[in-house]
């Protein structure tokens, strides 16, 4: 047994416990001779805060007719490419957020065979040799990090940048780009094991994980039952965010159809459970203090905190997530201390598997 530290840092985003190195999925279920739909779930029962272990398998038995399921529709996109600095040094360019005026937020990483670290060494105005005669041009830092002393330069990793490809995005990103990966998984996969089922637009840099175990019968036995399923899209930028940095924006759009299910399904009684934090982050932008929900379309950059609350979330389907991240304040905004505490320390015990190939976590009231 490997104890959770008791979290009492002073900022509610910044959560902490141990993670032990063994429960990093280093590779999709597929590949342990799994099913998308066969890794495993622990349900929270906030009402009884009693803790369940089952399979993803066993999710409809889970949900009520009436209940509606918020998902991420946004696709994955090969979103890292080999790039190379002026003096031959070889990078990874990894394309987080692609911003109005067709500017991009982007991370710079140095390859290796496993995975990939961050680079700090960038300079403004280098530009990036990419395959086929493509090029990145570096701006400046994205959202600079302040030190003390105005003479003290703080390295940066996430930058603004202008891309000229020799062709359209995706159908260049789809000859040359691969999928982000980070050390903890072992070797590369295709951008297939990085897709959800239900995915209808690509833009994501990295997959909205939560919804990986999604199968078609899984929806289609939720829909006979009764369980209504809403769709927003969320574009997910790089998650690698080793220096804990502030959130920065991604691109949301919530239809009408799905505002108008999810206010239907609060005033009849059933509950608005989404999957994925991406989902919450979306939802939660466009409504307002009294719970209802709009659609809307544009840029958040919302952190959903312990202080802030939920709105319109009655629960969540998600994975589990890093030590002292942002998306576990998210989870104690739903969940409150105490139960996740207890729910992570028992998903620790019980040997679940983190990061984007691994375990469930869904949390009810």
């Amino acid at each position: 047994m490997v104890p959770i530290r008791e979290w009492s840092l002073p900022e509610m985003t910044s959560l902490d416990f141990k993670l032990p190195a063994e429960l990093e999925a280093h590779a999709p279920p597929e590949a342990r001779g799994l099913s998308r739909d066969e890794v495993r779930l622990m349900v929270s029962t906030l009402h009884n805060d009693q803790i369940t272990h089952t399979q993803f398998r066993q999710l409809p038995e889970w949900l009520h007719p009436g209940d509606v399921l918020v998902i991420n529709t946004s696709g994955t996109r090969n979103a890292a490419i080999s790039a190379t600095r002026p003096n031959g040094m070889p990078l990874e360019l990894h394309l987080s957020t692609h911003l109005p005026g067709d500017g991009w937020v982007v991370e710079l990483r140095l390859p290796h065979a496993q995975g990939a670290s961050p680079f700090n060494g960038a300079h403004s105005g280098e530009t990036l040799n990419l395959p086929s005669g493509g090029q990145a041009r570096l701006l400046a830092p994205y959202r600079p990090r302040q030190t003390d002393s105005p003479t003290t330069s703080t390295p940066n990793r996430l930058w603004l940048m202008r891309l000229q490809l020799p062709e359209a995005l995706d159908a260049y990103l789809d000859r040359f780009g691969f999928p982000i990966r980070y050390q903890y998984v072992d070797q590369n996969w295709p951008l297939s094991y990085y897709q959800t089922v239900y995915a209808t637009e690509r833009g994501s840099a990295e997959m909205p994980s939560a919804g990986r175990a999604f199968t078609p019968e899984i929806i289609t036995h939720l829909v006979a039952k009764g369980v209504w399923v809403a769709p927003l899209l969320l574009h997910t930028g790089v998650a690698s965010l080793e220096e804990h940095e502030p959130l920065y924006e991604e691109y949301f759009r919530v239809p009408a159809t799905t505002a108008h299910l999810v206010n239907y399904t609060r005033r009849t009684g059933g509950r608005v459970i989404a999957v994925g934090t991406t989902s919450v982050r979306a939802l939660e932008t466009v409504t307002s203090a009294d719970g209802e929900a709009h659609a809307g379309e544009g840029w958040t950059d919302l952190l959903i905190t312990p202080e802030r609350g939920l709105r319109d979330v009655d629960g969540l389907l998600t994975g589990f997530h890093e030590p002292r991240s942002t998306h576990l304040a998210m989870l104690a905004s739903l969940a409150g201390y105490d139960h996740l505490q207890r729910a992570y320390q028992a998903a620790i015990n019980q040997g679940y598997l983190w990061h984007e190939f691994g375990d469930l976590h869904l949390i009810l009231p």
